[in-house]
């Protein structure tokens, strides 16, 4: 670790609160341990389960740093015992427990992937935490399959413009909802089949004439609340739900990341690098601006993906 400092710039909260303890601060750099690898970032995705562990709602898992961030993309400076030394110089995006708001963070080398030219850092940073998420939840857990029409709620979020794009790619009809005309526009020029305004719409009646009466074969539903009985009337017979309401990834060395990962570098990943599967991104802002993040994604007007940019 001969080019790399002993102390960085990291966003770590001492207290929970509002947007504003978001405040830069000075932490050493993490050390990787065993099978891990130390990456200089370049830019950390901002998601949902940040802005409740800022709130205190979200305790990091054991043995995670506190300094938020699930995913971040950057290089590889550093390797611990029994990486692979082809991963040094390399650039990755990487999902991990947490720690991704920061100079630098460690991640699990098989929680890696490589950015390839067609992204920017910043796409790429975009990328790791939504696509774990919406493939676990809606095509592995909920078993979607090509031909299927499936409901996804939040549709101009990350998870909601990240399955419409896997949608796209795997066969699916995807239907979300979104609360503005401008965002439902959003969402079918990103490639949604259909875009309902939940705010003017029954989202269950208009569910059921898109689909001749039939209904979706399953549902992804980040909402949680009431929406769960409206939610059981817009499936199929077979139809199967997921909720990832008040959802974290399982990322605190849960043995089921990696191969997911490493299933998603074969069947995803060549689509990502041909240019087929690209983030869209909201906005995007220096880290030292990480308090004007979490507010942008609070006020809830986003489309997309909210990203830092580090250095």
């Amino acid at each position: 670790m001969t080019d790399v400092p002993a102390t960085m710039k990291a966003i770590d909260p001492a207290e929970a609160g509002g947007p504003e303890v978001l405040v830069l601060v000075d932490r050493p750099v993490p050390v990787p341990a065993a099978g891990e690898v130390l990456i200089r970032v370049a830019a950390a995705g901002v998601n949902r389960p940040d802005l409740m562990q800022r709130q205190g709602k979200y305790p990091p898992p054991p043995g995670a740093p506190s300094i938020p961030g699930l995913e971040v993309a950057g290089e590889v400076v550093a390797l611990g015992e029994g990486v692979e030394r082809e991963l040094l110089g390399q650039p990755v995006c990487a999902l991990m427990a947490g720690g991704g708001y920061a100079e630098y963070a460690v991640a699990p080398a098989g929680q890696c992937l490589p950015v390839p030219s067609s992204l920017s850092m910043v796409e790429a940073a975009a990328i790791p935490e939504t696509l774990f998420t919406v493939w676990t939840n809606l095509f592995e857990r909920a078993y979607a399959t090509e031909g299927d029409t499936v409901l996804v709620h939040g549709g101009t979020s990350g998870i909601g413009t990240m399955a419409i794009g896997l949608g796209k790619l795997f066969g699916l009809t995807v239907i979300v909802t979104a609360g503005s005309d401008a965002k439902c526009a959003a969402a079918v020029d990103l490639g949604a089949a259909h875009a309902i305004n939940y705010r003017d719409t029954d989202f269950v009646a208009e569910v059921k004439r898109l689909t001749d009466g039939r209904g979706v074969a399953a549902v992804l539903d980040m909402i949680g609340g009431d929406y769960l009985p409206r939610n059981l009337q817009c499936l199929a017979d077979d139809g199967r739900h997921v909720s990832i309401a008040g959802h974290r990834p399982a990322l605190d060395g849960d043995r089921h990341v990696a191969p997911v990962v490493g299933e998603l570098a074969r069947t995803v990943w060549p689509h990502v690098e041909a240019g087929r599967l690209r983030p869209p991104i909201d906005a995007v802002f220096p880290l030292a601006e990480a308090a004007a993040a979490h507010a942008r994604l609070e006020a809830g007007g986003h489309v997309g993906k909210i990203v830092l940019t580090v250095g």
